[in-house]
């Protein structure tokens, strides 16, 4: 494990353009996840699944052995679909568009692992209603080529926003030229999310002063912190909603890095603690955290993405957990 900047903070997981292409994809999304549901009251759908190769001309990055390429985002889309309501992505599904169109949630992943790796908890967002891009940052993510490169972290946020940019082109394209998601997407409805390094560039596409993008309503930061390279933070009023995400005992993302920067944020913010855990375990597979974590950030995005629920008491009803979470909440 390496340490990085003058924190001496360790940010490794625990376990581990211009033109977008629609391709199948089951093996890519993680296959079958865990049966997560809407919170209850809330339409539950059944999660198509899709990959767009997201290129961007205009930014490059550098290969180990000396050669240059443009920055090519394999994307994971999955989507409210029609069909059986149940654990499994269902790959190239007919979309849902009698009910849409929906939000928009893109989640970046962690140092050394893929989208995959999260892969119940993007469905279980998905089938509560929104479409959820998660890309594979091209030289942070598991496999890159020479190995996984941490110091490519400051040019993630500019992919965030890429990828929110080639979305919203999609969504807008003729039905046929970008199955499955045109005209599924509101345009007014984004929020952003992330974990580990990948919570640190939703934090800063959402609130740093260089790499801000404005179409951004709300932020879930699962333990992430503030990064150097953005320019720092205003963290200014009328900024995006907050829900920050912190394992008590994670030894990666010390708590400390969350609740500094969950302090400077302003309201509304949500902080979620979730008492004895560690790293990534609570947002893959570890329960019942995992079903926490689902339900919390669903509530969170029905109250502050799509709109529809008030905060308080949803919010509080799904995150206060004896011995398991608690939740700081500041509207």
């Amino acid at each position: 494990m390496r340490e990085r900047g003058p924190r001496g903070r360790r940010l490794l997981s625990a376990l581990l353009a211009a033109v977008a292409v629609w391709i199948p994809a089951s093996a890519a999304a993680g296959g079958t996840n865990g049966g997560a549901t809407a919170p209850q009251g809330q339409p539950a759908y059944a999660v198509g699944v899709a990959t767009f190769r997201l290129v961007d001309p205009s930014r490059t990055i550098r290969l180990r052995d000396g050669r240059s390429e443009p920055r090519i985002l394999e994307t994971v889309v999955r989507y409210p679909a029609v069909g059986a309501v149940g654990p499994s992505d269902l790959s190239g599904a007919p979309p849902a568009r009698a009910s849409g169109p929906y939000p928009l949630v893109v989640f970046a992943h962690g140092f050394a692992v893929t989208p995959s790796t999260y892969a119940r908890l993007l469905h279980a967002w998905a089938q509560a209603g929104y479409v959820v891009a998660a890309p594979a940052f091209p030289l942070e993510r598991a496999g890159a080529p020479g190995g996984p490169d941490e110091s490519d972290l400051v040019n993630e946020p500019a992919d965030i926003s890429f990828v929110i940019s080639r979305m919203l082109a999609a969504s807008a394209a003729p039905s046929g030229s970008a199955a499955p998601v045109a005209s599924l997407i509101d345009p007014s409805r984004i929020a952003v999310a992330g974990q580990s390094d990948g919570g640190e560039a939703a934090l800063a596409a959402a609130y740093s002063r260089d790499d801000r993008d404005r179409r951004i309503s709300a932020a879930m930061v699962l333990s992430g912190a503030e990064m150097e390279g953005v320019g720092g933070y205003a963290f200014a009023p009328g900024e995006p909603a907050l829900l920050a995400v912190q394992g008590t005992a994670d030894p990666i993302n010390e708590p400390r890095y969350t609740y500094e920067y969950f302090r400077s944020a302003r309201r509304p913010k949500y902080l979620l603690r979730l008492l004895g855990a560690q790293h990534l375990p609570p947002y893959t597979g570890e329960q019942p955290q995992l079903s926490v974590v689902e339900r919390t950030t669903i509530a969170f995005l029905d109250a502050y993405v799509l709109r529809t629920t008030p905060p308080l008491p949803l919010l509080s009803s799904t995150a206060d957990v004896p011995h398991v979470a608690t939740l700081t909440t500041e509207p």
